[in-house]
């Protein structure tokens, strides 16, 4: 009679170590203060009080659970803020992903609000396909979706559904 016996601990080792490194993330930072540049060109200052760095992924990515405020500044260093509840930035792709109660306010005082807004660093645009509220000096503007360059001379709401105008 005999007896055979497998050893399963080197396999189980290695899905252990493989599992941590995928769902582990690399850091986690507090209070966040960070600025984005382009050609020597001041662009973008984010600010978060919790990240969450998941560069080890296939996907590597940034999350900020708590909120995030970020300055967009456009090449006449023109401020316009966004706020959110949370935030991911995809390092691959450049994009910003913001969501929760998404408040924008440009230079002009014009602002958006939505639940989901993208920000493409590389190509300085924004754009969603949820509904949006806009308003501007003289319109409030609703509709299913949202594009803009990034100094809002080429902003615009898709698909309206109710337009008004402001009587000051």
């Amino acid at each position: 009679m005999g007896v055979v016996l497998f050893s399963c601990e080197k396999r189980l080792n290695k899905i252990q170590n493989k599992s941590k490194v995928s769902y582990l993330p690399v850091s986690i930072a507090e209070n966040i203060n960070t600025r984005h540049t382009d050609s020597g060109r001041l662009t973008s200052i984010l600010e978060s009080p919790k990240m969450i760095n998941f560069s080890n992924r296939k996907f590597p990515y940034y999350q900020f659970p708590d909120g995030i405020d970020l300055t967009l500044l456009d090449d006449s260093n023109q401020e316009s803020v966004v706020i959110a509840n949370s935030a991911v930035i995809y390092n691959n792709t450049d994009l910003i992903d913001l969501r929760g109660n998404v408040v924008l306010t440009t230079a002009t005082n014009d602002t958006l609000f939505t639940d989901q807004l993208y920000y493409d660093q590389k190509k300085e645009w924004l754009f969603t396909d949820f509904p949006v509220k806009f308003r501007t000096k003289d319109y409030l503007t609703n509709g299913n979706g949202f594009d803009a360059n990034q100094d809002f001379t080429n902003a615009q709401v898709l698909e309206v559904t109710g337009r008004i105008y402001i009587e000051e």
